[in-house]
């Protein structure tokens, strides 16, 4: 049975569209999905996102999730082996598995018969797909290469295309952040230079050095002042 379909092409196409709700959950939670639903004889999903430390871990039914985090405890599997190896690992049938009898005793109790885990290199990251089939036998092996390569060029544009719209939402957060701390600072050496009759140099001198003294940032030092200056001038109007 062929697993790529025109359906699963047009849905994996759709995962590399970004909105201000995208995350990578979001992006694994939508790629267990569309396994679970447009593959022919899968009728689940799991994913894990290795990258450098951290773990993400999606799947299209919660029985699921907890599969992939046994087989984490366990430190065996078929996804432990994909991503180990760099191959992918293809189980028949579980009921038959003899590589993970304890892997195979989880599977059969979440109705399990057939395994497929797929490894995918992506950005700046390692990526296991595991599909999963109630019948033995529904993922053929001469079917697994146009699968892992469409997977590969479809989810590597998705999460690509999230990380670039992260980071691009990190500078912007980063220049406002910025701007917001510019500004107090401006507010701050007013203040200064109304109390003290100095230069605006001055006053920013006065700042640094202060903040230097007491380990604080000049924008936090500068926000205190102007909140304190705030305060007292609420409380003469009193």
């Amino acid at each position: 049975m062929e697993m790529v379909t025109p359906v699963l092409a047009r849905d994996l196409a759709a995962l590399g569209r970004v909105s201000e709700e995208t995350s990578s959950e979001s992006v694994l939670r939508g790629l267990t999905t569309t396994l679970a639903g447009d593959v022919p004889g899968c009728a689940g999903g799991s994913a894990e996102l290795w990258r450098a430390e951290r773990l993400v871990v999606s799947a299209s039914h919660s029985e699921l999730i907890v599969l992939v985090d046994s087989e984490g405890e366990l430190g065996q599997g078929p996804s432990a082996e994909a991503r180990a190896t760099g191959r992918h690992v293809i189980i028949q049938d579980v009921l038959r598995e003899s590589r993970w009898p304890d892997y195979a005793g989880m599977a059969v109790r979440c109705g399990i018969r057939s395994v497929l885990a797929l490894p995918i290199t992506v950005e700046r990251a390692v990526l296991v797909l595991g599909l999963y089939g109630v019948r033995p036998g529904v993922f053929a092996a001469r079917s697994v290469p146009p699968l892992a390569d469409m997977l590969a060029e479809q989810v590597g544009v998705a999460l690509a295309n999230m990380w670039d719209y992260d980071e691009v939402r990190t500078d912007a957060a980063q220049m406002q952040e910025a701007l917001a701390g510019r500004a107090i600072i401006d507010q701050a050496k007013g203040i200064i230079m109304k109390s003290s009759g100095c230069s605006a140099e001055a006053a920013f001198d006065e700042l640094r050095r202060i903040s230097q003294h007491h380990q604080v940032k000049v924008a936090d030092l500068a926000r205190l002042l102007v909140d304190e200056h705030q305060r007292n001038r609420g409380g003469r109007a009193g």
